[in-house]
């Protein structure tokens, strides 16, 4: 938590105070905040067909190009948020119109369909408007176009290659292109002190580099919002979240109840200001007014980040993430590398019960007060054993830190025990001598001696290292291995 913290100077970003809601009312409170988690309309891909199909060597046929197109449609209908601008160019003047036609700020998802239709006008047209862009290339029929896609992103063209037989790869490439004008959309709450590398808490930089508006929280519209909180909705909701939970272990009612009162507190300050994300670096001011950790971990589970610690590095990579695999991070701390065990243990007491997106199955979680401070409610989530499990962070706005593990414990903590905080994850790693020496990849710099931005890593179910890279392509990012 940040009892380490110290105020740093914020370019003051004004909030429109947007729609106000009845905080009593339960059922207005989610629903306004589940709409605030996602900008509010689909964004639009430019699909060009690069070049002209037919039955000849080095080309895609008409079946193959009618293949891809049905399985947009599929993609279209899975995501949910995108709409796919689609049609056919194999000269500049042909891929301006379908720019045109699919708005400025409509990445490119462009499917390689013979032997040079990406370089003769596609590409060079889609670079000159500074688009990113996702190639779609099938080996041996598709053309010889895919060897471009270095040299091109030498050049400084934000472009990634799906080289693969698989049509499925049209919906992960479309799923990453869509993080882009989505950010563009985004506005993230914020109430420093910051953690983090300067670069990501600066509020220029954070808009310029990914298009995020940062909006200060006003320090005294946390507790306006609070004193206006429905008592009756907060004790539904502390009834729902004890039965909900496995065990409560020391929390008393009123502990949980207090949880809920700041729950919806966030909810509230999330729908008025129209927020997509949440950072928080007073959490530890809140505290005696009910622990906000709670509802931290609801708001995730909604896919809306939130991040305390006031770590804006953390946040902004959760916001990428969410976009790109519709998934809940775990914000914690780097409780050390275990190289006797080969493990690395990460542990919070703000972690999302639904790891794999909104709609996914809750973790079995207990009631716990605060480890460090001694109070409140928090919950100890036990995450799933044997789960692949990719760690990463986003640092200077330019570089994404990576690497991945599997969980081989999670610690359930009996009543009475404090050590660290109350989600504890232990995850196998490659080589922890590597991670240990190797930790921060020499892509820290002077933020090295930064607590913070040295010490938290986000935590994602599954093996998202592809995915990584590639939105490093389309981010113009640069990925570090710290194992």
């Amino acid at each position: 938590m940040c009892t380490h913290c110290t105020r740093r100077q914020f370019l003051e970003v004004s909030a429109a105070s947007g729609i106000a809601l009845a905080a009593g009312h339960l059922a207005a409170a989610n629903e306004a905040s589940s709409s605030a988690s996602s900008p509010g309309s689909k964004v639009r891909i430019c699909a060009i067909i690069a070049g002209k199909a037919g039955e000849r060597s080095w080309a895609l046929s008409e079946a193959e190009v009618t293949a891809a197109r049905e399985r947009l449609a599929v993609a279209e209908k899975n995501l949910g948020n995108v709409e796919f601008i689609i049609g056919q160019a194999s000269n500049a003047d042909e891929t301006a119109q379908l720019l045109a036609q699919s708005g400025p700020d409509a990445p490119v998802l462009a499917i390689s369909t013979d032997i040079f239709g990406l370089s003769h006008g596609v590409m060079p047209t889609v670079f000159k408007e500074g688009r990113p862009a996702a190639v779609f290339h099938i080996p041996v029929v598709g053309g010889h176009d895919w060897c471009l896609v270095n040299p091109w992103r030498a050049e400084g063209n934000r472009v990634t290659l799906f080289d693969s037989s698989d049509y499925n790869d049209l919906e992960r490439a479309a799923a990453l292109l869509r993080v882009i004008p989505l950010l563009k959309q985004s506005r993230v709450l914020v109430s420093p002190p910051f953690k983090g590398t300067p670069a990501s808490y600066a509020p220029d930089l954070v808009r310029e580099r990914l298009g995020v508006e940062l909006v200060q929280l006003a320090e005294e519209r946390y507790d306006q919002v609070m004193a206006g909180v429905d008592e009756a909705v907060a004790e539904e909701i502390a009834e729902q979240w004890i039965k909900e939970a496995d065990r409560v272990v020391e929390p008393t009612r009123e502990d949980v109840v207090k949880a809920a009162r700041a729950s919806l507190t966030l909810d509230q300050l999330i729908a008025e200001n129209r927020a997509h994300g949440f950072c928080v670096g007073t959490c530890m001011r809140w505290l005696p007014r009910g622990f906000p950790c709670l509802g931290f971990s609801r708001l995730n589970d909604r896919g809306i980040p939130a991040a305390c610690d006031g770590d804006m590095d953390c946040l902004l990579t959760m916001l990428i993430m969410q976009y790109a695999l519709n998934r809940a991070g775990f914000l914690g701390n780097a409780a050390g590398v275990d190289t006797a065990k080969n493990a690395f243990h990460l542990s919070h007491c703000s972690a999302p019960l639904r790891m794999e997106g909104p709609e996914s199955a809750r973790s079995p979680y207990l009631l716990r007060r605060h480890a460090e401070v001694r109070g409140g409610a928090v919950t100890e989530v036990h995450y799933r054993v044997g789960q692949k499990v990719t760690f990463t962070k986003m640092i200077h706005l330019d570089t994404l830190l990576v690497f991945t593990g599997k969980t081989v414990e999670v610690p359930k903590v009996p009543k009475g025990t404090e050590r660290g905080c109350r989600t504890e994850i232990a995850a196998e790693v490659r080589d922890a001598d590597r991670l240990s020496e190797n930790w921060g990849g020499g892509a820290l710099g002077a933020s090295a001696k930064d607590y913070y931005a040295s010490l938290h890593r986000v935590a994602y179910y599954g093996d998202h290292t592809r995915s990584i890279r590639h939105l490093a392509h389309l981010l113009g990012l640069k990925v570090v291995e710290e194992c």
